[in-house]
């Protein structure tokens, strides 16, 4: 069983204009195939023509692509029992 892995480089808080690509990365300790998911709010994230969740190693990025009001909360990544939010 592979040890967990754990949150070493945290989200940031941005701040943006509508319009504009809020792009979030969080890296974690090793790469692992624990589940790995991003949140907007409670709403979990999928990749799709708004969101762009992408995997490099360690590194998560998710990018949400042309910002509205709307899209304004707390972002969440979560792997195993660790989570990073902004």
């Amino acid at each position: 069983k592979e040890p967990a892995a754990t949150i070493v480089e945290t989200l940031k808080d941005i701040t943006l204009c509508e319009g504009e690509d809020a792009v979030f990365e969080c890296k974690v300790s090793r790469e692992t195939n624990q589940d790995a998911q991003w949140f907007l709010g409670d709403v979990p994230l999928q990749s799709n023509e708004m969101n762009e969740i992408r995997v490099q190693g360690t590194r998560h990025t998710l990018i949400l692509r042309k910002v509205t009001l709307e899209d304004c909360g707390p972002i969440s990544f979560k792997v195993g029992q660790h989570t990073s939010a902004a």
